[in-house]
């Protein structure tokens, strides 16, 4: 019954992601990525001037402002990410009709919970774009069994047997849990993904390396073409683990539900922007955007013309060089370097399972403008909210199911703050764990892994 429910939802994604234009758009994509600079100019100049055009005349929020009528960025303000979050319904263009968009929940990189709608002409453009980037540039396409390690419950929080997995047949996907990542449950995890002749996985870091070890412990064997990390920053240690257990290359990519941003690795370990996305700047701490140098990633979303946005600050921290060298690959895509942010601390469950993400819990459906979860024993949780205007007693009760459902039985306590303390670099950790690593039997066998 799991599986035909995967199948029917998998059915109607690939319908919304692939269309008769798919073919042709990820060849477009793949020729774009020899362009000379006064190609990729001409573009993203005629791309950005209709984007502010439509953010100006058909976006209710930017219709408030006052802005300039020419397409010059710079005169154009910052927009942050709680902006969004509160009026993003402001955002969609109202040429759109609203029902026949798809609606996007995300709890985003901090915890602050985002709505987001998308047409279907978007969405296939987007998909398009991750099949000529992502799997093309590694050796496989859509048309391969692959494996997703990702957030869904797609099994019980205490389930003790297999499976910890669904087969989503229309979209030839193995879906493994990621909360389900105890050594017995990663091993049986592993061994499914090598039966079911997976040609490439992707996932978390974190719960990629988890799986990479038990797979190691247990002798597992794979037949892989590549590993695709997404989500988490990738670190070397991580990667070294899964591409010896894997058998097989491990690639870092960076994308938003946002669309205002993408990048994927290629074969020489660049990580390269696709400027289809958007357009970058930087803002330095010194408050001043630019080009090129060290700061905060602030983008300007030229794929996505159903919500536009403009200069919208990521709360991602990146390194942009000016003149960059050319890459090995040919590609003349530009690079993009020292990529942080979207790392969440590891929380450890009650019977001492490794869970590395829980945003999931932080959907906008929920009433939370900003969350956090501290864990401060392995049984004990300290949940930060910034509620919203319809945040209550019900709403309380869903997210605390939704955590023990994870976590199990634990101790949670709720403190409604006004808003949540930021670090040095204006942003804070959606998850933390402040147990000691020595403490936890199965975090000393992961960093032992990593």
């Amino acid at each position: 019954m799991r599986s035909a429910a995967a199948g029917f939802r998998g059915l109607q994604l690939a319908r919304r992601r692939y269309g008769a234009e798919t073919a042709d758009l990820v060849r477009a994509a793949l020729d774009r990525e020899s362009w000379n600079a006064s190609q990729w100019s001409d573009w993203r100049r005629a791309r950005l001037r209709l984007l502010l055009d439509r953010a100006r005349e058909r976006a209710p929020y930017y219709r408030g402002l006052p802005l300039p009528l020419s397409g010059d960025l710079k005169s154009w303000p910052l927009l942050d990410k709680q902006t969004l979050r509160e009026r993003s319904a402001e955002f969609v263009a109202d040429d759109l009709r609203r029902p026949r968009l798809a609606v996007e929940r995300t709890s985003g990189t901090t915890g602050t919970p985002l709505t987001l709608w998308r047409s279907r002409r978007t969405t296939r453009a987007r998909y398009a774009l991750y099949e000529a980037r992502h799997r093309n540039w590694y050796g496989v396409d859509r048309s391969d069994r692959w494996a997703m390690v990702g957030g869904q419950m797609v099994v019980r929080r205490d389930a003790s047997r297999p499976p910890y997995w669904v087969w989503n047949a229309p979209m030839r996907q193995l879906y493994v849990s990621s909360y389900h990542l105890a050594p017995e449950q990663a091993e049986a995890s592993a061994r499914e993904i090598a039966r079911r002749r997976c040609r490439y996985v992707w996932g978390y870091p974190s719960s990629l390396a988890v799986l990479a070890r038990a797979a190691l412990d247990a002798g597992v064997a794979f037949d892989l073409q590549a590993v695709i990390a997404n989500a988490e920053p990738l670190d070397p240690a991580q990667r070294s683990l899964i591409s010896e257990a894997f058998g097989c290359p491990t690639y870092e990519t960076y994308g938003m539900v946002e669309l205002a941003c993408a990048a994927g690795e290629c074969e020489h370990g660049t990580l390269h922007q696709f400027p289809e996305f958007g357009l970058i700047e930087v803002l330095g701490d010194d408050g001043v955007l630019r080009d090129h140098g060290e700061g905060e990633l602030v983008a300007t979303g030229l794929l996505d013309l159903d919500m536009p946005l403009v200069r919208y600050r990521t709360g991602d921290r990146v390194r942009i060089e000016r003149h960059p060298p050319p890459c090995p690959c040919g590609r003349t895509l530009p690079p993009i370097h020292a990529l942080e942010g979207r790392i969440d601390h590891m929380l450890v469950a009650y019977d001492g399972r490794p869970v590395g993400r829980l945003d999931v819990c932080f959907k906008a459906d929920l009433g939370i403008r900003e969350a956090q979860v501290i864990q401060r024993a392995q049984d004990d949780l300290l949940l930060r909210i910034v509620p919203a205007a319809d945040y209550g007693p019900v709403l309380e009760r869903r997210l605390v199911d939704a955590l023990r459902q994870r976590l199990g039985p634990m101790r949670i306590q709720i403190q409604t703050i006004d808003q949540i303390p930021r670090g040095p670099n204006g942003k804070f950790r959606a998850v933390e764990c402040r147990i000691p690593r020595e403490q936890i039997p199965a975090l000393q066998e992961l960093a032992a892994a990593c």
